[in-house]
């Protein structure tokens, strides 16, 4: 019974570490920092010149759909400062009815190496801005957005995370490492 035992957590530990050793997600590079994004975000190939990576994140049970990271680089200095985008931001989210934006609104600044940060998240209905008057907007009703402004040297780039409250939240973990990550 021991022998088996122990056998049995050799081959446990084995398999993990080469669970471990598969569990790569996929590099991001920012102004030549690089950070890796937890292993079940998907890479999606862009549909714009303006988008430098973009992932979808898998739902959680109890959502109707994933969520999407969008990592936009618009040229160097180009793309508004950080107030701008925090404003431009606020204006996709609605929030619930009786609260102002302010109080379904939180704001972080940090370093990541030299690196200003700021991050906002928002919860409400979240509408997403069309271009063009072609399509109708898409619409997340209990969403939460997390906003990025990463001001590097060439930058800024913004990452844009959204979707469904409970699949951002069980991702905020890992999106907070992934940006606190850079090197």
């Amino acid at each position: 019974m021991i022998r088996w035992s122990v056998c049995t957590l050799l081959s446990a530990a084995l398999l993990a570490g080469t669970v471990q050793a598969q569990n790569k997600g996929k590099e991001v590079e920012v102004d030549g920092l690089k950070s890796k994004v937890p292993e079940t975000w998907k890479g999606v190939e862009t549909n714009s010149q303006f988008r430098a990576a973009q992932f979808t994140i898998p739902k959680v049970d109890g959502d109707v759909k994933d969520a999407e990271l969008v990592v936009y680089f618009f040229g160097k200095g180009q793309g508004g400062g950080v107030d701008a985008n925090i404003k431009r931001w606020q204006q996709q989210i609605m929030p619930p009815e009786g609260k102002k934006i302010e109080d379904v609104m939180k704001k972080d600044t940090f370093k990541v190496g030299d690196v200003n940060v700021t991050e906002i998240e928002l919860q409400g209905t979240y509408e997403a801005p069309t271009f063009g008057g072609k399509q109708k907007p898409e619409k997340i009703s209990n969403a939460r957005m997390i906003g990025v402004v990463f001001e590097s040297p060439n930058g800024p780039y913004y990452f844009k995370l959204v979707g469904p409250a409970k699949t951002v939240e069980a991702n905020k973990k890992g999106f907070d490492e992934w940006v606190k990550n850079f090197k």
